[in-house]
């Protein structure tokens, strides 16, 4: 039998359907691979054998009478920024330490009602804060690529989703549920060799999970493939009465798009994303993209996007507001850890200082100060202003084009400590990304080839509201002419 943990989505749904191999024969290889790679990568913080092994017994009975579902006895990981029942959520924050929901979030519920297994939660930056998965309380993710000048330097997968994206790439689930915030689905996969969608504002419900910047996050899936993407995002998407923000429109069957033409649609290349500084090796991807789409029969057009350059500082005043919102209910009286103080207030000090994070704490006390007194119009109230003609650009940019290319990141992966010392460095790892979040718009990140160090750069698609079936479409078109990115070494393996 082949190594079941390298198979696609798709191909490990094709097997089970055939029957070459049952639900738990796949769910124990991938358990099994977990306990060989999850010491050196870090990529889970807890798994969930137990409870796999039963789900994909279930599924096994199900494919033997006739009754699977789209997903029934596929192994999947969940962020842990996902509410599961019973099972460790935590937003990989000490401040949430020992919390076990009592209920489900929406998406993962739609995951279990589809037959899918869970494996267990993934690691990831602090309450999604970061671009580089250092800031998790349980330790930083280690990418399990590495570059090809033998120094065998520790690369981040990037963030927050860094877990996710490792998981992925690293045979240690078929594909991982995933949030994004400001890139934080699209930068991982770019920096993994993965492919990951974050949808339109809306299209996921945002119900138990927990909350990073309400206006701006986003659930999505982080996969092998675009087809596997497409698979797993029509089953996480739904409407959701208990989310007021969840759109109430039929999800499409997303997994029709991909190898559909692309003859005739029209690509806008933006000349803003055009950066001074920008690697060599980044702008060469980006027009060999350009190709890729040209030769399948897309028309190019330059397009402008003026507001882009505001996006960055923007988002870094909308996205901390929202978060020291969002965190003051962190207090260590009704859940999570609980550091006694001399009185209600001093308890209340004492656990935030414990339990939150050095990032976690700078962006609060960034969102306090730009929506304290005498600032709020200053900061605040004008990046919101900003945010809306960062909409318009695109509104406009929708009446002469389909979609949007751009790469996904400035640069390949880099090591450890590089840049967690600098957060201007840090925070510019999302300056492609950020201008979805901030519109509301549909973006995802296909590996588009290597770097000089031997390490994937990724390719962005931006679409219109809802479109998320052109982006498919125009992925497939790309990842048929990079071809797919395995790890080409699997160096944890080795004792």
């Amino acid at each position: 039998m082949t190594d079941l943990t390298r198979l696609t989505l798709a191909e490990a749904r094709e097997g089970l359907k055939a029957k070459s191999f049952t639900a738990k024969e796949l769910t124990q290889a991938f358990l099994d691979a977990i306990e060989a790679a999850n010491p050196d990568l870090n990529a889970y913080v807890v798994t969930t054998a137990d409870r796999a092994l039963a789900q994909a017994a279930e599924s096994d009975r199900r494919i033997a009478r006739g009754e699977a579902r789209p997903l029934e006895g596929l192994a999947l990981g969940i962020k842990d920024l996902f509410c599961t029942r019973g099972v460790h959520s935590q937003a990989c924050s000490h401040v949430l330490d020992g919390f076990e929901p009592p209920y489900e979030s929406t998406v993962t519920g739609n995951l279990w009602d589809a037959g899918a297994v869970m494996l267990g939660k993934l690691n990831m930056d602090e309450f999604a804060m970061g671009s580089s998965n250092e800031t998790s309380y349980y330790g930083p993710v280690t990418s399990p690529w590495r570059r090809k000048d033998g120094s065998n330097a520790q690369l981040v997968p990037g963030g927050s989703s860094g877990g996710s994206a490792a998981a992925v790439a690293a045979d240690l689930c078929l594909a991982a549920t995933a949030t994004d915030t400001g890139g934080s689905i699209r930068q991982p996969a770019a920096l993994t060799g993965t492919v990951g969608i974050k949808p339109t504002y809306g299209r996921c419900s945002r119900w138990g999970i927990i909350a990073f910047a309400s206006s701006l996050d986003q659930a999505g899936p982080l996969a092998k493939s675009v087809r596997d993407a497409a698979i797993l995002l029509r089953a996480m998407a739904s409407h959701d009465p208990k989310d007021s923000t969840s759109v109430d429109a039929p999800v499409p069957d997303y997994e029709t798009e991909p190898g559909r033409s692309i003859k005739g649609l029209r690509v806008g290349v933006p000349r803003e994303y055009r950066l001074d500084g920008m690697a060599a090796e980044v702008e060469a991807l980006w027009q060999q993209g350009i190709a890729w789409l040209k030769d399948a029969g897309a028309s190019i057009h330059d397009i402008s996007l003026p507001h882009t350059r505001y996006a960055l500082p923007a988002y870094y005043i909308v996205a901390p507001a929202e978060a020291s919102s969002n965190l003051a209910r962190y207090d260590g009286v009704r859940y999570g850890l609980r550091v006694a103080g001399r009185g209600l207030i001093d308890t209340y000090e004492s656990t935030r200082a414990a339990g939150f994070g050095k990032e976690v704490r700078r962006r609060i006390l960034i969102g306090t100060y730009v929506l304290s007194a005498g600032y709020y119009d200053a900061y605040y109230l004008k990046a919101q202003k900003v945010r809306t003609l960062i909409k318009h650009d695109f509104d406009e940019a929708w009446d002469k084009v389909d979609l949007v290319l751009t790469p996904t990141t400035p640069s390949p992966a880099f090591a450890f400590g590089e840049k967690s010392g600098d957060p201007i460095a840090m925070y510019l790892e999302d300056i492609f990304t950020v201008t979805v979040n901030m519109a509301g718009l549909p973006g995802i990140s296909i590996p588009g080839g290597l770097s000089g160090q031997g390490t994937p750069l990724g390719l962005q698609l931006i679409g219109r509201p809802f479109d998320e079936g052109t982006l498919f479409r125009a992925g497939q078109v790309i990842e048929d002419a990079a071809g797919r990115f395995p790890v080409p070494e699997r160096w944890w393996t080795k004792d």
